[in-house]
């Protein structure tokens, strides 16, 4: 596990450097970029199926933590929300091609991210394992040798997995066969049809599909990794950066921040104060 660790303290770092940032943000509304004044709209880029932060309620309008985040952040601002679905691994091209203004996508701060665009820290996300109910406890990610393991490509637990894998290889054992998947959905199909014998995903969906299907998953073990996760924005937009920056401040302050995340019963993740 030692190029894990390493990587787990590096973040740890740049997490921890980010979330000063965030407290720094003057009291002031800033204003904004001339294009959304103009337009009164914040276009933001989401992979809109990653429950309870994105995805799509009966009625296929967008719902979680990150929609009710950002729908409040827009208003804080004076301006409507416009919500654009699209793959997780497009969000950052989409973002850079000016398609979209930010990115609210559970889209955790990692400094190769950071070398094509800037994130406002705003939560702690947690990485888990899910497995069918029964199956048996997974207490590392390299207990996972050889066998089919399902995850969503351009996401964290596709880097640990491969990580894992270096590990294995070092010490001359089976990797896992990761199999990835543009979509969180069809990962987890595959799990319940028992064609890959885990799930790599973020703690915080795999606690959904556990309440959404009683019996049927449950966690690998504890959560193994935590990292901060931002909202992404182009480096070149100051203004933006410092309305939005400005607008989560005064949320966390006047309790709204927290409201969000006790609604969807996710106060672990939440930044502390300070």
């Amino acid at each position: 596990m030692t190029r894990m660790k390493a990587l787990f303290s590096a973040l740890g770092v740049l997490a921890g450097a980010g979330l000063a940032g965030l407290t720094t943000a003057h009291a002031a509304a800033p204003g904004l970029p001339a294009s959304i004044e103009k337009s009164g709209t914040l276009r933001i880029c989401s992979a809109v199926n990653l429950p309870p932060m994105e995805f799509m309620n009966a009625e296929t309008r967008p719902v979680g933590l990150d929609i009710d985040l950002g729908d409040a952040i827009a208003s804080h601002l004076g301006v409507k929300p416009e919500w654009i679905n699209m793959p997780f691994a497009g969000l950052i091209p989409a973002l850079l091609a000016s398609h979209c203004d930010i990115i609210m996508s559970q889209l955790f701060i990692k400094p190769g991210r950071l070398k094509v665009i800037d994130e406002i820290p705003y939560m702690i996300s947690h990485e888990a394992v899910l497995v069918k109910r029964g199956k048996g406890a997974v207490p590392s990610l390299e207990s996972l040798s050889g066998k089919k393991v399902a995850t969503v490509t351009g996401t964290t637990a596709t880097v640990l997995l491969k990580a894992a894998n270096k590990e294995l290889a070092g010490a001359r054992k089976k990797p896992i066969d990761i199999v990835m998947f543009p979509e969180n959905t069809q990962a987890l199909q595959q799990l319940q049809f028992g064609q890959v014998a885990a799930y790599g995903v973020a703690y915080e969906t795999a606690r959904y599909y556990i309440h959404k299907a009683p019996g049927q998953f449950a966690l690998g073990g504890p959560p193994y990794y935590k990292i901060a996760t931002g909202i992404g924005i182009r480096k070149n937009e100051a203004v933006l950066h410092k309305a939005v920056s400005s607008a989560l401040a005064d949320m966390m302050k006047n309790g709204s921040y927290a409201a969000i995340f006790r609604k969807w019963n996710l106060g672990i993740d939440m930044l502390k104060p300070g």
